[in-house]
């Protein structure tokens, strides 16, 4: 895989700090604001990418991500 791609970046508040998430990978990060943990993310993915062969890349990369809202009832 060479060149850009885009993935999806599911970032929470955590604490006093903020979770951020690629679920395509299951890569995780996290940061002290919605900044650096998005960044600290991008980080994460270069790196796995950089150090990962074809084969465990395949194996944790989910091509096809859907998110939507569900309504629940609750109490």
């Amino acid at each position: 895989m060479k060149g850009m791609q885009q993935f999806t970046a599911i970032i929470e508040s955590e604490g006093d700090g903020y979770v951020a998430l690629c679920p395509e990978l299951d890569i995780a990060s996290q940061g002290n604001s919605v900044e650096e943990a998005k960044n600290n993310l991008i980080e994460a993915v270069q790196l796995f990418f950089e150090v990962a062969d074809s084969s465990e890349i395949q194996n944790r990369l989910h091509r096809e991500l859907l998110v939507t809202k569900l309504e629940v009832s609750v109490g």
